[in-house]
């Protein structure tokens, strides 16, 4: 059950998500803007997250590989996670990233994304659409849907762990929210400490994050091979 939720911090570090809490509390009226976008997002996240988790448990593929597949499987995504620890780690990706930039010119104007442009509109019917499109599961949260299906828990236990699973992976919006209900003078300046604390450690964390996960995977995998 901690791999789970270790999956759900990890896809709690979402760029996207971070960007688009930034440009909210920058527009006037945030706190419906956020409550938009997070009712949106939990829309999204619950309800594809127990149609997946309940999927896994009721189509057989979990029992029926568990011996198997399944060990075979946590040691790839752990190698995964690990290749991607060390891409990081050397800058591979930041330089890759800088020469696709300077490929396209550095007097090309940067297009803002279209769901920036929406969120700008200032509407929480807009980014609760926003919330919508922009929280399907990316590869943690199903990693931690797939755990959740290992489980093997009742109904109540299902929901309430996908519930809780959601929360912690949209930590980015709700801590924002609520700080901002309970202090909004302080709340923009420290999401600004925030992105410079990203800024200078970003990489770092991801390196750690993604190389503790990468170690429990494959030991994972391969006690359950020897055992």
């Amino acid at each position: 059950m901690s791999k789970i939720f270790l999956f759900s911090l990890t896809a709690a570090l979402n760029p996207t998500l971070l960007a688009a809490t930034t440009v909210m509390l920058l527009l006037p009226r945030p706190k419906r803007l956020l409550l938009g976008y997070l009712l949106g997002a939990y829309t999204t996240t619950i309800a594809v997250g127990l149609a997946i988790v309940y999927w896994l448990s009721g189509s057989g593929t979990l029992s029926t590989t568990k011996r198997t597949v399944s060990p075979a499987i946590d040691i790839t995504l752990g190698a995964l996670a690990l290749l991607v620890a060390v891409v990081v780690r050397t800058g591979r990706m930041a330089r890759a990233k800088e020469r696709r930039r300077d490929r396209k010119g550095a007097d090309e104007p940067k297009k803002t994304p279209r769901w920036q442009r929406s969120l700008s509109k200032g509407s929480a019917r807009d980014t609760f659409v926003v919330g919508l499109l922009l929280s399907f599961p990316g590869a943690s949260y199903l990693a931690a849907l797939t755990g959740i299906a290992r489980e093997n828990l009742s109904n109540g236990g299902i929901v309430l762990t996908v519930l809780a699973v959601t929360v912690v992976m949209l930590a980015l919006l709700e801590i924002p929210l609520i700080s901002y209900a309970v202090a909004p003078a302080w709340t923009p300046e420290a999401i600004e400490r925030l992105k410079s604390w990203f800024r200078l450690h970003g990489s770092r964390a991801a390196v750690v994050a993604a190389t503790l996960i990468g170690i429990a995977l494959i030991i994972r995998g391969t006690l359950a091979i020897v055992t």
